[in-house]
């Protein structure tokens, strides 16, 4: 038996901004993990600050529209 505890749906982030920022990120992650594997923490660093560029990306994407049910996904998209 389920019970649904939303009283709207929760919509699971699935908007461009949302894909975009986890995508920057998955980058940022992957230099850093090289990045540690090659003991330089410049690049580490470096990383780690494209990590929180990717998390500027999606909320400057879901300001202009992006985000879900923004303003410049059609009906379809977005939720």
């Amino acid at each position: 038996m389920s019970h649904n505890i939303h009283a709207e749906p929760v919509g699971h982030g699935n908007s461009p901004a949302a894909w975009s920022a986890v995508l920057v990120m998955i980058l940022g992650a992957a230099v850093s993990s090289v990045a540690f594997c090659l003991a330089s923490p410049v690049l580490f660093w470096a990383g780690i600050a494209v990590m929180f560029l990717g998390l500027g990306v999606g909320y400057v994407m879901k300001k202009a529209g992006y985000g879900v049910n923004g303003s410049k996904l059609g009906p379809s998209r977005g939720h």
